[in-house]
């Protein structure tokens, strides 16, 4: 056959985990009736078959998950971390759906009994609220590791979105998508590189990308307050009428202190849609590439 895949591969201070995971994703690929590439972020091989970019700084997972997918020449186009937690060997899985027809294929994690019962909960409370908040539905429990088509590549290039959370933007898409369940592999070494500050941020992004509804809760929040608030003025004017004492410092502070944080927060949640809105409108790229590195290992710049 002549199709080829592209197998795209995020890599920053891994260097404990690369000749693993070059060995068994060759391994797999070796196997497949496709020619293949493997562009691999910051990391250089003398395989003919690899391809490698370099940034000229570190700009994130998600940049460096779009700078492989935009400079992919493959049919079908992989993205999968390096860690080794999601294993090379579901490649094939992908591949098999891809050419029954689907156009976007997750690799779903069936279980995550190697990762942390606080990542675990964490991660389960995220997609509920992620899903509850959100106008698509994301799939739950499916990271980075999936596979798409040239045609669903050839969409994602034309996005002009700066703050990206990719994960969103194939599931609103659309276009045939399957799922291929495997169970999670603890980390071949190395310590994670998405720590709880930066899933946060991820979290963060892709509530303000795919939804609106935290800035219609703000006008929920506004009238709820407006209508206790009303009440309670009610209830001060017949307790005056009827001339009952009132020190109430009390419940002054607690009123305040209430209608003091649902302000804050709405300002936060505000500001976070303000913040992408002005990210946006800077119109700076998602990624700079530095270098890249071909099989000859020649620099091209």
């Amino acid at each position: 056959m002549n199709n080829k895949i592209s197998v795209v591969v995020p890599m920053y201070n891994e260097e404990e985990v690369a000749n693993e995971f070059y060995t068994r994703t060759s391994n797999v690929l070796k196997n497949l009736p496709f020619d293949y590439e493997i562009i691999i972020l910051n990391l250089v091989n003398n395989d003919e078959h690899i391809k490698a970019i370099n940034f000229s700084r570190n700009f994130g997972h998600q940049a460096a998950i779009t700078a492989g997918i935009e400079n992919a020449t493959g049919d079908a186009i992989i993205t999968i971390d390096a860690d080794l937690q999601d294993p090379p060997e579901v490649i094939s899985d992908l591949v098999a759906k891809w050419c029954e027809g689907f156009d976007i294929v997750y690799a779903k994690r069936k279980s995550r009994k190697t990762d942390t019962f606080f990542k675990r909960f964490t991660a389960e409370m995220y997609y509920k609220i992620l899903n509850k908040l959100s106008d698509i539905k994301i799939p739950e429990n499916v990271g980075d590791f999936r596979l798409i088509s040239k045609r669903v590549q050839e969409v994602f290039i034309k996005l002009p979105e700066k703050d990206r959370y990719i994960r969103g933007i194939f599931a609103w898409m659309g276009f045939k998508q399957a799922i291929v369940e495997f169970d999670r592999a603890p980390r071949f070494a190395g310590k994670t590189k998405y720590p709880l500050k930066k899933m946060i941020k991820l979290a963060l992004s892709g509530i303000v990308g795919f939804s609106t509804k935290p800035l219609r809760l703000i006008f929920k929040l506004g009238l709820a307050t407006t209508f206790i608030s009303f009440i309670l003025m009610i209830y001060a004017i017949i307790i005056k009428i009827l001339g009952f004492s009132t020190h109430g410092w009390s419940s002054l502070m607690v009123a305040i202190t209430f209608i003091g944080g649902v302000q804050l927060i709405s300002l936060g949640i505000v500001a976070e849609y303000i913040a992408k809105i002005y990210g946006e409108t800077k119109a700076r790229p998602v990624y700079i590439i530095m270098d890249k590195y071909s099989n000859s290992l020649t620099t091209q710049k």
